[in-house]
């Protein structure tokens, strides 16, 4: 009986190493979000100090597909992305929102600023709290909102040309074409 109780924390960590093992190789840009197939949640945020981009609430995402965006001034993988979301913009027609996560307002603008601003509206989100009520596990991270307010894709992590093109794209045409 002994035995066996020595035992069991090595079946233990043996079934931990295996788990860990398996999800060596999963891309981490998978995430499904608790979001998918469900209304986006309800938040209000003001515009970033400053700026003449106005802020955005839900009901902003109602009427036609949206694309939104969580970013932030001090996160290299936003401005990685950064151009990818002017080419979504410009290739789709598609209104993308910017949610601008525990950020000055004086980096924000500089950013944009900077880089170009692709963003019909952008909130504010300076306590994170709207981050969190999306599910977001970090910046940058992406939503395809369809005409109903309903989320129907998520995108981990920075937009790249081929995530663009591949996964992105055709997530907004389906949210546009499911009017």
């Amino acid at each position: 009986m002994r035995f066996l109780l020595l035992l069991a924390p090595l079946a233990v960590l043996l079934l931990l190493v295996g788990v860990f093992a398996i999800s060596l190789d999963r891309d981490p840009g998978l995430v499904r979000s608790v979001l998918i197939d469900r209304p986006a949640p309800q938040f209000s945020l003001a515009p970033v100090e400053g700026l003449a981009t106005p802020g955005f609430d839900r009901a902003a995402l109602l009427g036609e597909a949206s694309v939104v965006n969580v970013f932030a001034s001090w996160c290299i993988p936003c401005r990685d992305e950064h151009p990818q979301l002017i080419r979504l913009a410009e290739e789709t027609g598609v209104r993308l929102f910017g949610l601008n996560q525990k950020d000055a307002p004086e980096n924000a603008r500089a950013f944009l600023t900077e880089l170009g601003n692709p963003y019909a509206a952008i909130g504010a989100d300076g306590d994170g709290r709207a981050s969190i009520e999306w599910g977001v596990y970090g910046v940058p991270e992406t939503f395809v909102v369809n005409a109903q307010g309903i989320v129907t894709f998520k995108h981990v992590g920075p937009i790249t040309p081929q995530s663009l093109v591949e996964d992105v794209i055709p997530a907004v045409r389906a949210a546009q074409a499911a009017r």
